[in-house]
């Protein structure tokens, strides 16, 4: 984790904002389940396959749309949390897994695993992804320590560019082992494959996420920088380690059995930073519930674009995570009003 401090990073104040003190169930939190729930039920209704008309149509209901309903809640959530945490942990706005590079090093785990065992299960993978995403995700903080930056912005282009170095050598690698289908497939970011027996290992993102609520305080004390959760009685090494083991869980789940997801972790935070500060325990709940809507309502549309056929979520999620992160770094040079 790097000791500087970031300026410029998007904080609403020079002092964080608590919202303990507020009710999580209040009507606008209620007004995002609801539109959660109809999001949900439009993805379990929506489909090329005609679930009315075939006698095995319920049969497929439950083999296909309910699965990938739960397939799309659960990475939902996963992604726009790590993207949270991940933030907190650099203090900066910019950081997520795409953008750090985290997500690239979890494809080359899958890329080496393929290279180990020929038809490796999709535990076996996961494990593959989780271990390379930690590993990956250490470097870039260990790398952010040995340096002193005055820009936010300088954060993620340095992630984006050791991403691009360990995409460049797993394309190297695959093309060098006749592997390239693999990398695509991974690219791709879509559910098109999620039934029964190829996603029950998402329900491990509900630990994940009990833990990170357990984690949140000291998450957030380790967000203020090293030198004051060092003084508020906090490990801050320890909470960093845990926060990174938590990220690369969720990211190494998510890569494993999904694929390639950009920009999610970085749409969801900022929105809700926005509006409520960053107070990692209040936010969490709201965090989860908009990543669910958000790529819910992705997925539907790369249904439902070009039907019958299929447009990869992840190509959905990349035009929407573009056009937010452009407007996030217009606001930035924006000078600030006296408050």
């Amino acid at each position: 984790m790097p000791k500087h401090t970031v300026t410029g990073a998007g904080n609403h104040s020079s002092q964080p904002r608590f919202y303990n003190q507020k009710t999580l169930w209040t009507k606008p939190f209620i007004f995002a389940i609801i539109t959660v729930l109809i999001l949900s039920i439009t993805s379990l209704l929506t489909g090329v396959y005609d679930i009315y008309g075939q006698e095995d149509g319920l049969r497929m209901f439950f083999t296909t749309r309910v699965p990938r309903t739960a397939a799309l809640l659960l990475t939902g959530a996963a992604m726009a949390m790590a993207g949270l945490v991940m933030q907190l942990i650099t203090q900066n706005r910019f950081v997520e897994p795409t953008t750090t590079g985290t997500i690239e090093w979890a494809g080359l785990g899958l890329l080496l695993v393929y290279l180990i065992i020929p038809s490796p299960t999709l535990g076996v993978r996961m494990i593959g992804a989780i271990v390379f995403s930690f590993v990956g995700t250490m470097i870039f903080f260990l790398f952010l320590r040995q340096v002193t930056l005055r820009s936010s912005l300088i954060v993620p282009i340095i992630g984006l560019m050791l991403g691009a170095v360990v995409s460049a050598f797993s394309t190297f690698v695959g093309l060098l082992f006749q592997m390239t289908q693999n990398i695509q497939n991974w690219f791709i970011g879509s559910f098109t494959a999620v039934q029964i027996g190829r996603y029950e290992y998402l329900w491990f993102i509900v630990i994940i996420s009990i833990l990170i609520f357990i984690c949140a305080d000291r998450l957030t004390l380790a967000g203020l920088g090293e030198d004051i959760a060092t003084s508020l009685g906090v490990n801050y090494n320890k909470i960093v380690l845990i926060g990174t083991a938590l990220i690369s869980i969720a990211v190494g789940i998510v890569a494993a059995v999904i694929g390639y997801l950009p920009f999610l972790g970085l749409i969801v935070p900022n929105l809700v930073s926005m509006f409520r500060g960053d107070d990692l325990r209040s936010n969490l709940p709201w965090v989860a519930v908009i990543g669910m809507g958000t790529i819910t309502a992705c997925d539907i549309i790369s249904r439902t674009i070009i039907k019958p056929f299929e447009v990869p979520v992840s190509l959905i999620l990349g035009t929407v995570g573009a056009v937010v992160f452009i407007t996030i770094l217009l606001r930035q040079r924006r000078p600030r009003r006296a408050r």
